[in-house]
This record gives C-alpha cells, sequence and structure tokens, in this order.
C-alpha cells in the first residue's frame, strides 16, 4: 500500500496541471463561439461531435486507438523533458517505424513465425527504427553540439519523404504496378501480422498496442520515479554542468534517453500500420506526432497528464471528422483549438514567472 502510494505521489498531477485543463477548457469554449460565428447550430455540432468521438462501440474504439498513437508520442516526450531535452520528432519517429513495422510485416518469413512473434517482429523492428531516428539526434547534439529541437524537427522531414520515396518504389515497398490507377502504397500486410483484437469482433477494433502502450506507460513512470536512471536524467536536466562533475555520463544519457524517446515513436508507428491501416501510403502519420508533442507540452512531465491528454486529442480528432462529414464545420477547427491550448500555455506559464519574479 505504500509503495502504490509513493508511486501516486510520484507521478500524480501537479497544480501546473489544472493550468492545462483550464486552458483546455477555455480554448474549447473559444471553439464553440467560433461554430456559433460559422453560422452552424452549436447544440448540432456538439451532438455531431459526440456521435462521432463516443457514439458507438466502434467510434469508441477508433478515438482509444488514435489516443493509443499520442500516448506513446507523448512518453517519448516526457521521458526526453525530464533531462532537459525536447523531442519534436514524433512525426519522423511515426514514420520510420511505419516504415520498418511494413518492411518487416511483408518480409515472408516473418508471417510464419509462431507464438505471436509474426505481429511481435514488426513492432520490435519499428522501435528499433524509431530508436535510430532519435539517436541520430542526440549524437548530433553531443557531438556538434546541434539544437536537439532543429535536428529531431529536420529528422521529421526527411523520415516523411522517405515516406513517400519508399511507396513510390517498386523496388522498395510499392505494390506491383498493374494497371496506371494503381496506387502508390505497400502490399497490404498479412493477417498474421497484423495487431490481434482485443474483442476478437472488428465492429469494436481495439487491439492488442493499447495493453502494450499501458505497460510502456507504467514503466515510464516507474522509470523517473523510482530508479537511479530516473535521477540521473532529473540530474542532468536541472544542471547538466554538475551532473558531469558528479561523474554521471551526460552524454551517454542525452543520446540514450533520445533513442528511448524515438523506440516510443517508432512503436506508436507501428500500431497505426499493424493496427488500423494495414498498408503503408504517403502521409500516413497524418500530423499524429505532432499532436503527441501537444499531449507531452499539456502532460507537465506526469505519466497521467500523458494519458488524459491523449484521450482528449484522440476524441478531438474522431469527433473532428465526424463534425465536418454531419455539421459541415471544418476539421481545421480541431487544428485551431490545439493551436489555442499551446498559446494559452505558454502565456499562463510566462505571466506565472512574472509573478514569481516579482514575489
Amino acid at each position: 500500500m505504500s509503495t502504490a502510494l509513493s508511486l501516486w505521489r510520484t507521478v500524480r498531477p501537479g497544480p501546473a496541471l489544472g493550468m492545462s485543463v483550464a486552458a483546455v477548457a477555455l480554448a474549447l469554449l473559444i471553439g464553440g463561439v467560433m461554430v456559433a460565428l460559422m453560422g452552424v447550430p452549436v447544440g448540432e455540432a456538439v451532438a455531431a461531435f459526440a456521435d462521432g468521438a463516443w457514439g458507438s462501440p466502434y467510434a469508441l474504439a477508433a478515438s482509444i486507438n488514435r489516443a493509443l498513437v499520442l500516448m506513446l508520442v507523448g512518453l517519448g516526450f516526457v521521458l526526453a523533458e525530464r533531462a532537459n531535452l525536447t523531442n519534436v520528432g514524433g512525426e519522423g519517429q511515426i514514420a520510420v517505424g511505419g516504415i520498418a513495422a511494413t518492411a518487416f510485416a511483408l518480409w515472408p518469413p516473418v508471417a510464419g513465425l509462431p507464438w505471436g512473434l509474426a505481429f511481435i517482429v514488426p513492432m520490435l523492428g519499428a522501435c528499433l527504427a524509431g530508436a535510430l531516428w532519435g539517436g541520430i539526434a542526440g549524437l548530433l547534439k553531443v557531438k556538434a553540439g546541434t539544437n536537439e529541437v532543429i535536428a529531431t524537427l529536420l529528422l521529421s522531414f526527411i523520415a516523411v519523404w522517405m515516406v513517400y520515396g519508399s511507396v513510390q518504389s517498386e523496388q522498395l515497398l510499392r505494390r506491383p504496378m498493374t494497371t496506371s490507377a494503381t496506387l502508390p502504397e505497400s502490399l497490404e500486410i498479412p493477417l498474421a501480422t497484423q495487431l490481434p483484437l482485443l474483442l476478437g469482433d472488428a465492429s469494436v477494433p481495439l487491439h492488442a498496442g493499447l495493453p502494450i502502450g499501458l505497460v510502456f506507460a507504467v514503466v515510464v513512470a516507474v522509470v523517473l520515479g523510482f530508479t537511479v536512471l530516473g535521477l540521473r536524467l532529473r540530474a542532468t536536466g536541472l544542471n547538466a554542468r554538475a551532473a558531469r562533475r558528479a561523474g554521471m555520463a551526460v552524454d551517454r544519457l542525452t543520446v540514450g534517453v533520445l533513442c528511448a524517446a524515438g523506440a516510443l515513436g517508432g512503436l506508436a508507428g507501428a500500431c497505426m500500420l499493424q493496427g488500423e491501416q494495414y498498408t503503408l501510403k504517403a502521409g500516413f502519420s497524418s500530423g499524429y506526432g505532432f499532436d503527441g508533442l501537444v499531449v507531452g507540452l499539456l502532460a507537465r512531465g506526469s505519466v497521467p497528464g500523458v494519458i488524459a491528454g491523449s484521450l482528449l486529442f484522440g476524441f478531438l480528432r474522431s469527433g473532428g471528422i465526424n463534425m465536418e462529414m454531419v455539421a459541415q464545420v471544418p476539421t481545421a477547427l480541431v487544428v485551431v483549438i490545439q493551436g489555442l491550448i499551446i498559446v494559452i500555455l505558454a502565456g499562463a506559464a510566462l505571466a506565472i514567472q512574472r509573478m514569481e519574479a516579482r514575489r
């Protein structure tokens, strides 16, 4: 009991989470005003949103699947943030994870593996690809002094174009062209490599990525709150020079934590590819990496905050799609709400800092 209480005290939402909740509420309120200004009845728009987000078992499961991807990216952000590193490369890490998962899933020997290895091996490949992509940014930082924000962001653009190149070339992942109308995408991955459905029912598409993601959430919480590694990451984040003088391998920690964050992003790409889409297409990541960045910002370093924020944005995505189809409210409104959340959070944080400075 005392251990559980100690864990909760370590990962519980702090006062800063209240600021995140207030920012979300204010952004949603402004979004409602914008809907009214468009001439759309607010009640009709809200009903369409609710129906798309949680109005049926299928909609609820789809929202949770989207939230899973955002949660994994957000966990990577929080993990790197503890070492005072900002990983904005979730989009690129998802992209390389999707490429690796597709390549392994389409490799003939993998589909015949027993004991669930057929879907686990592509996920492991995606984690390794994401870790490599994050590790490149870490090496650039420790060897060349490159800011990790710039490195991870630019690597994302490279990864997105790598996806495009992979599905354009038959020598890589593009399905064989039978006619000029054949889409530039990969073959559908074999059934054995797809993530199993938890309920065994396609009308409720919750898949095995959900328990895997929750396990990683617990692991991140324990690492940050109860391990020597978590303490070293915190010391590095507070004062890297002092940590180095204390004998900590700061450079190794920097590369390692960005590799771990990248691995979580790669796993998110595998969940998208193996759990929902089943074929690799250009732009398959759909901005999830940048939404996961916002989830990490909202969480304020809290693992429960990451879970709550990912659910919020997962429902926002699903509800926004249905709101556009039913109530003719552009899904761009969801992007506007996300931007408002960031602006409000940044403004509130600046105001608090100034108040504390005056005191």
